[in-house]
């Protein structure tokens, strides 16, 4: 991944946290993070094969890159109370151990913690999201190929 299109992902990540700024949603934000598990990139490898990815980002992100797992789940924040049954609950049952996780992390809280609410037991959320997983030198996978970051920015 050129540092050209990793600012391109940093620029959307920075537009989208101008919506973080109302105080509501920042609480809502902060009690996401306290119900749902935060794990680290390292952490996701620990998992195996037993766990289902779920990226909660919309579809025109997803084209950017994603991170490729065993199991790989591509469900928008805005259409996952519609969607989780369907695609997890029948798939993989309520009980499956999911990962959540966004462009940066908060969606993913978010997400997770609807999916708590909705009965599946077994969720985290990838910290910091896709940019930290970048970030920590791991690979993501799109149209292209394979992608890493060219050198820590």
């Amino acid at each position: 991944m050129s540092k050209n299109e990793y600012k391109k992902l940093q620029k959307l990540a920075d537009e989208r946290a101008e919506v973080y700024l109302s105080e509501q949603f920042k609480a809502l934000i902060d009690e996401a993070e306290a119900e749902i598990e935060q794990i680290e990139p390292a952490d996701l490898y620990a998992l195996g094969k037993n766990f289902v990815l779920v990226d909660v980002r919309e579809f025109e992100e997803f084209g950017s890159g994603y991170i490729n797992a065993h199991h790989n789940l591509t469900i928008p924040r805005g259409k996952l109370e519609f969607m989780a049954i369907k695609k997890i609950a029948e798939v993989y049952g309520t009980d499956a151990n999911i990962v959540t996780y966004c462009l940066k992390g908060p969606r993913g809280s978010l997400a997770g913690y609807q999916l708590k609410k909705m009965g599946f037991p077994n969720v985290k959320n990838l910290r910091g999201g896709i940019l930290n997983w970048l970030e920590q030198g791991n690979t993501i996978h799109s149209y292209l190929g394979e992608l890493t970051l060219a050198n820590k920015l």
